[in-house]
């Protein structure tokens, strides 16, 4: 981790976390984010919680997304859905990155096949200036749902995630999703004293949200910018970096001492993923925000992903979802190419280059984790 980035106090994590007391610290996938290549390559999908479970849909039936979110007791249970079903090495918090918008008190919905609509965009610095502040206090669904989960997860970890704070000014600007995110590149340099007050707000929303998890039990943290593809190099850099920075600011120094025996070693801190889509040009720059961890997407190989981190982070991803309807050998072929692709970095952890189709089926996911950790041991 650029240890320019640490701008909190190192603090200790509570004694019962999973970390803390030795049930996740010697985990594959926390020992993986801290560099350390196991025998079995660990593996999770992003999205893995939700849509493409049978389970899900049918105990969802009548609840809206957010509500789901914010129902500690539902939210625990989806998470905990593909852990049971699929055998995977780690579970990733079910909610949704314009949670601690909402949570603030900005009037935004999930509209389902469209994705989350504000009722009134932020165009104006007068927008900005009127978002509301977050009471962290509104944070407790969250907290007791990371309680709810990790109490039952046992030895595996909880992955504790957010939306970066320029996917969030996106949909705050836009008022939605967007394709190429225009309005915001133009607040972004027709006005950036408002501009640098939304990544201050967003920043430090988002932060809140994800030390909240971790505060509550989770693992692992990874920060989501779904939406940076869209930005050059020099804006990420200039525009964009210092509010990410700031927002994993809030996690950074959050330590614990492993179990006696961890390959980890003895004092260690929270590991941060960073992850966006079409970031290739990116990557560097992301993992230079406070990362440990670099997630990739489908679009770069990873032994090309791993070259421009120098070679020397650790790296998540990248299976293409799209093969995850071809046929078996298809499938199997590539997530072999892969695997070898991901020597290159010091250590790896499978995952798709994006999230979970909704189609998908599950049996797919079951058997490629069973391929994966089988492979791996034989390897």
């Amino acid at each position: 981790m650029n240890s320019d980035i640490k701008t909190v106090d190192a603090q200790v994590l509570p004694a019962s976390h999973p970390l803390q007391d030795g049930r996740t610290s010697s985990s594959r996938l926390i020992t993986t984010y801290q560099g350390v290549r196991g025998q079995v390559t660990p593996v999770w999908f992003m999205r893995q919680a939700g849509r493409s479970l049978p389970e899900y849909r049918s105990l969802r039936i009548g609840t809206e997304m957010l509500d789901a979110c914010l129902d500690p007791a539902m939210a625990s249970e989806i998470t905990l859905q593909p852990v049971r079903r699929h055998g995977v090495d780690a579970a990733i918090f079910f909610s949704d990155i314009v949670v601690p918008m909402k949570l603030a008190g900005v009037d935004v919905t999930i509209v389902p096949g469209r994705g989350p609509v504000l009722a009134h965009p932020v165009r104006t610095a007068a927008d900005v200036r009127a978002l509301p502040a977050l009471d962290e206090a509104a944070l407790s669904p969250i907290a007791d749902a990371v309680a709810l989960t990790v109490a039952a997860l046992g030895d595996t970890p909880l992955i504790g995630f957010a939306g970066a704070p320029f996917t969030l000014a996106a949909y705050l600007v836009e008022g939605g999703p967007s394709k190429d995110h225009l309005a915001a590149r133009t607040l972004m340099h027709s006005d950036p004293t408002a501009w640098a007050e939304l990544m201050e707000w967003t920043a430090t929303i988002t932060g809140a949200f994800l030390r909240a998890q971790i505060m509550a039990g989770a693992s692992a943290a990874q920060l989501f910018d779904s939406w940076a593809g869209a930005l050059s190099l020099a804006d990420y850099t200039s525009k964009v970096a210092p509010a990410s920075a700031q927002a994993l600011s809030s996690v950074h120094g959050l330590g614990y001492t492993s179990a006696s025996g961890s390959p980890a070693g003895d004092a260690r801190t929270v590991p941060i993923v960073h992850f966006g889509v079409g970031t290739g040009e990116l990557l560097k720059a992301m993992h230079d925000v406070g990362a440990d961890v670099v997630g990739v997407d489908y679009r770069i190989p990873l032994d090309e992903a791993s070259r421009r981190l120098g070679g020397t982070v650790p790296i998540q991803g990248n299976i293409d979802p799209a093969l995850l309807a071809a046929p078996w050998p298809v499938l199997e072929a590539h997530v072999v190419d892969v695997l070898e692709r991901g020597l290159t970095a010091p250590a790896h952890v499978l995952n798709l280059g994006h999230g979970v189709p909704p189609e998908t089926d599950p049996a797919v996911l079951t058997r490629l984790v069973e391929f994966v950790h089988a492979r791996s041991t034989d390897a």
